[in-house]
């Protein structure tokens, strides 16, 4: 009995020491609001000119900080920026959700929202990383290496095949698409004809299930009922049955619960 407890003991302070490590390299808060070249003009100069419809969410100052520490990255980068300036942007009316410091609209901010998904802790190496998702249960991610070879490079988790497609565009790339791309020509299949009609008031929690389920074969979308939930039990979902239904396809699986 007294070599288990000794040996649980053990076991604790490790996992507690690199929990320690991890958040003693964070980087400070000061040293990741770049005063001098920040990314945000250049963002908002692509809003202003965006052909899609675009809306930057309000910003409060204490969680844009936490936020962005919490995520350790820089507002010299345009992600760093969207953190740090805005609480969110909704595009097409709110159809996709582009993660921020959270609003009252979008409450969930980027850094929480990929706890206990990609990370267990801030400053844990991470798979990927979530900054998007859409009315239909689809999510975008930069990929940090569990997605494939493209380092920082954005992958689509497609609510119709539940697959990781790469996009072939980092983040900044992303935000263009985003703002001045044929989204119907993107969500070709995926938008029922009436969709318009339910997006304007969607709850940024909040996205739409469909039956039969859209990877189905042969699924018709205008046929399909559908129902809102919670998009944190849709990740969940979405994530078990992509490993389920792609184990023998030799896709790159997320392997960041293991």
């Amino acid at each position: 009995m007294k070599s288990i407890f000794k040996t649980f003991i053990a076991l604790t302070l490790t996992l507690f020491s690199l929990t320690t490590f991890a958040q003693d390299n964070l980087i400070s808060l000061d040293a990741l609001i770049n005063k001098t070249d920040p990314a945000w003009p250049l963002v908002k100069k692509w809003i202003d000119s965006a052909k899609n419809k675009v809306e930057i969410l309000p910003v409060d100052s204490a969680k844009a900080k936490q936020t962005l520490y919490n995520a350790q990255v820089s507002t010299y980068a345009t992600l760093g920026s969207v953190i740090y300036n805005t609480g969110g942007i909704m595009v097409d009316n709110g159809w996709i959700r582009i993660l921020g410091s959270g609003s009252e609209r979008l409450s969930r901010d980027i850094a929480t929202w990929n706890k206990e998904k990609t990370i267990k802790e801030y400053g844990d190496k991470i798979p990927y990383l979530l900054i998007a998702d859409d009315a239909i249960g689809g999510f975008f991610a930069i990929n940090y290496g569990g997605l494939g070879p493209d380092i920082k490079n954005v992958y689509y988790l497609e609510p119709n095949t539940l697959t990781w497609q790469p996009l072939g565009a980092g983040y900044g790339e992303f935000l263009v698409f985003c703002f001045d791309s044929d989204l119907n020509k993107f969500y070709k299949g995926l938008r029922w004809s009436t969709w318009s009609q339910f997006i304007g008031n969607l709850d940024g929690t909040k996205t739409y299930s469909f039956r039969p389920y859209l990877w189905e074969k042969d699924t018709d979308i205008e046929k399909c009922a559908r129902k809102l939930v919670d998009i944190e039990a849709m990740y969940r979902f979405n994530i078990l049955k992509s490993k389920e239904l792609n184990a023998d396809a030799g896709i790159k699986k997320d392997d960041s619960k293991q």
